[in-house]
C-alpha cells in the first residue's frame, strides 16, 4: 500500500477523463468568450495525465489529442500559477505537464498602419495576439548550444513559443538600434521596438 493511500492530506490521483472535464467545460462556456478562470478557484484534484509538448502538441495518457476543437477548448481553462499549469474548472484544478510554453505561434502578419507596422501572430489554438508593451516578445538562449528560444506573452501570465521559422520572418523584417550603448536588432510594432538580441 503507497504512501499516498494512507496520507489523506494529499489529493488523490485525478482520474477524470477529458470526456467528463469537456461536459464541464461547456457547461459554463458561451463559445465566444474566454472564461473567467482567474475567478475560478476550487481545491486541487491531483495531477492528470496530461502533456503539451514542445511542439505544441497535446498528449493525453501518452497518445496525442487529434482533435483540435479539444485542444482549443481545453487551451481556454489553462491557468499557471508560480511555474505550475492547470486545467481549471468552477468545480475542479488538476494539475497537468507543460515541456516549454503552453502555445506556439506558427505564424504572424505585419500590417502597415498610419501609425507604423503592426505585428500579429497566430497561435496553434487560434489565439491572435498582437506585439504590443503588454503582450511583448524576449528571447532565452540555452546556456550550453546558445539556441535561441523566442517567446510572446499571449494571456494571463501564459505564453507562446515562437516557431524557428516565424522567428526567422521577425529576423529578415529587423532593424538595428543602439539602447544603453549596445547594439540591438529588433523589430517595430504598435510604435515599440522589440529587441530579438544584442549584436
Amino acid at each position: 500500500m503507497s504512501g499516498s493511500e494512507n496520507n489523506p492530506d494529499q489529493p488523490e490521483q485525478a482520474h477524470k477523463d477529458l470526456g467528463q472535464i469537456l461536459t464541464e467545460l461547456e457547461k459554463n462556456s458561451d463559445g465566444q468568450s474566454l472564461p473567467p478562470v482567474e475567478k475560478w478557484n476550487p481545491d486541487f484534484c491531483g495531477d492528470m495525465e496530461l502533456v503539451i509538448k514542445r511542439d505544441g502538441s497535446w498528449h493525453y495518457q501518452g497518445s496525442p489529442i487529434g482533435r483540435q476543437r479539444l485542444v482549443k477548448l481545453f487551451s481556454t481553462v489553462l491557468k499557471k500559477e508560480d511555474d505550475k499549469y492547470f486545467l481549471v474548472t468552477p468545480v475542479e484544478k488538476l494539475g497537468i505537464r507543460v515541456e516549454d510554453a503552453p502555445f506556439l505561434v506558427i505564424r504572424m502578419q505585419v500590417k502597415d498602419t498610419a501609425d507604423g507596422p503592426l505585428i500579429t501572430f497566430e497561435d496553434n489554438c487560434d489565439n491572435q495576439i498582437i506585439l504590443t508593451e503588454d503582450n511583448p516578445i524576449w528571447v532565452e538562449h540555452d546556456s550550453k548550444t546558445g539556441e535561441p528560444s523566442p517567446y510572446i506573452m499571449v494571456r494571463r501570465n501564459l505564453h507562446a513559443l515562437i516557431h524557428r521559422n516565424v522567428f526567422y520572418e521577425l529576423v529578415e523584417r529587423a532593424e538595428e538600434r543602439v539602447i544603453d550603448e549596445q547594439k540591438h536588432l529588433g523589430v517595430i510594432s504598435a510604435g515599440e521596438f522589440f529587441s530579438l538580441g544584442t549584436i
